[in-house]
């Protein structure tokens, strides 16, 4: 089967935002770590949840091609 350029580069996108959602989980892990009561580090969960999500929306339907 192979892709046109219409289809969305879900592929493309999975590579270009796991680094920065493994930092985030790996920050999560470190305060965890450290001692930090539960609920702060958990409290940093949502937002790198929320901006992996719509960077991950962003490069798979190709929305900044016309941008760059």
């Amino acid at each position: 089967m192979a892709l046109s350029q219409d289809t969305p580069n879900r592929r493309r996108a999975l590579l270009a935002v796991t680094p920065f959602l493994l930092l985030g989980l790996a920050d999560v892990l470190l305060l965890l770590v450290w001692g930090i009561e539960p609920l702060w580090a958990f409290a940093i969960l949502p937002p790198i949840l929320f901006s992996t999500v719509l960077a991950w929306l962003a490069f798979s339907t190709d929305f900044l091609d016309d941008r760059t």
